[in-house]
């Protein structure tokens, strides 16, 4: 990664924006058409288990301190398996690239430009990502500290000036729904965003102090995931279960619920410029840790001639993993979260197990 280094508040700054990414706009319909009112109990649920999770990160990045993910799965694994097991992972990288890309453009095209083909609002978003991939890793650590205040502005003023529109007893009664659909609900959370922070296992390495690091990613997931939290219990006080539930996108709604006086409301765009600058650096990580994951898996290929192709794909996979809305929102709710847990549960436990076992004998 060229030695580029972040400090740990980029660090942190980028796994905040990470975890509040697309999740501030799917998330909230896919929890509360599943748990209803009581999502709030899935909510505090996944957060604590997404905690644990990216614990289990922070003791694989500790133990192999100077290591990305790759390069421990060759040291591990030894070198063709873990070079298998690495091009598995880069899949799952691209392949979840492409569904926040067809998030970016799926929200664009039906609330903010409904007459422009979506190919050309994913291509725009491609320029930008690729020259800023090509600007590398501390580039991107620089800008996410100009745009995360803008970020918590814009939430805010999306929470504050939304308070008067809250209703108590949409989120009555309590422990109406079962077990069943309290812990799927909370499945789905976990799946997005926690389990795909595995990803930063990448990014690790190239933070000033280990340690810093650790905490860094502990504390820009706690504040990314209240976030997450605050929007969608915010969504159900203002709008109800049932808008929440069939609405696409309720936190772009609740934008519009903001009225000042009568004199300054639909504040929808702070919604929308909140969730693109978001989204964007959640892109932008995936393509970057893509790209380098690949050229470090085949050897000396500069990462920097893959990123025209790998856009290329991504233009493709867009459209054809994802056909249309919908589709995205059943995939997210019922394939993901088990598809994610190879990568994000499984597969590190069993190369911290394996590592275990290697350095006892």
């Amino acid at each position: 990664m060229d030695n580029q280094k972040l400090s740990r508040l980029q660090f942190c700054i980028l796994v905040l924006l990470y975890t509040v990414g697309t999740s501030i706009l799917v998330i909230p319909p896919s929890l509360v058409s599943i748990a209803k009112q009581d999502v709030w109990i899935s909510l505090i649920f996944g957060l604590v288990i997404g905690l644990l999770l990216v614990s289990l990160y922070n003791v694989i990045a500790n133990a192999f301190p100077n290591y990305t993910l790759f390069e421990i799965n060759e040291k591990v694994m030894e070198k063709w398996v873990g070079k298998a097991v690495s091009c598995l992972f880069f899949c799952f990288t691209l392949l979840l690239s492409s569904l926040v890309l067809r998030n970016i453009g799926d929200f664009m095209v039906t609330q903010v430009m409904p007459e422009t083909p979506i190919a050309f609002i994913h291509a725009l978003v491609l320029i930008a990502v690729i020259f800023g991939s090509r600007l590398g890793l501390e580039v991107i650590g620089r800008t996410s500290e100009v745009f995360l205040p803008w970020v918590f502005l814009f939430f805010f003023i999306l929470i504050v000036f939304n308070l008067h529109n809250v209703e108590t007893t949409n989120i009555q009664p309590v422990f109406k729904q079962n077990t069943k659909s309290i812990i799927r609900a909370s499945n789905v959370f976990i799946g997005v965003p926690f389990l795909e922070l595995v990803t930063f296992l990448m990014i690790h390495p190239f933070v000033n102090c280990s340690k810093s690091a650790s905490k860094g990613l502990l504390i820009g997931t706690l504040i990314g995931g209240a976030m997450i939290v605050t929007i969608t219990i915010m969504s159900i006080l203002v709008l109800g279960v049932d808008v929440t539930s069939r609405t696409a996108y309720p936190s772009y709604v609740l934008g519009k619920k903001i009225n000042i006086g009568g004199f300054l409301e639909r504040f929808e765009v702070i919604v929308a410029l909140l969730w693109i600058f978001s989204s964007y650096f959640k892109l932008i990580i995936l393509f970057y840790v893509t790209a380098v994951g690949i050229s470090k898996t085949l050897g000396t290929i500069d990462y920097r001639s893959l990123l025209f192709p790998m856009g290329l794909i991504l233009m493709a996979l867009s459209i054809i993993v994802y056909p249309n809305g919908p589709y995205v929102q059943s995939f997210v709710s019922n394939t993901w979260p088990p598809f994610a847990a190879t990568f994000g549960l499984f597969f590190p436990l069993i190369l911290l197990i394996v590592a275990k076992f290697r350095k006892k004998n």
